[in-house]
């Protein structure tokens, strides 16, 4: 099942609260940044955030899974997309973690 448009913008429209998030559709899902860096990506109607310490340790409730088969990485799988507050908590700590981008 590939994700929904309807979906994806409910979820971009949340996290855009938090700053200058984007999304890229890439075989019928899509990957977020932040700020330009790869934060993550929209699998199946889910948000999967990559496995930061920040994001481990601001979200250490959620549940961890894999984005699509044949992914090597066990994501963190957010349900509080609409707490703009924790997000933006999330979104900025991750930033810091994740390499520059690539030029």
């Amino acid at each position: 099942m590939s994700t929904t448009v309807e979906f994806h913008d409910y979820v971009i429209e949340n996290l855009r609260k938090a700053g200058d998030v984007t999304s890229r559709k890439m075989m019928g899902e899509y990957l977020v940044y932040f700020n330009g860096k790869l934060v993550g990506n929209i699998c199946d109607n889910c948000l999967y955030l990559k496995p930061t310490d920040s994001a481990l340790e601001l979200l250490p409730e959620a549940e961890r899974g894999y984005p699509y088969e044949g992914s090597k990485t066990l994501m963190v799988i957010v349900e509080e997309v609409e707490d703009t507050e924790l997000m933006t908590k999330v979104l900025h700590a991750m930033y810091d973690e994740l390499p520059q981008k690539k030029k």
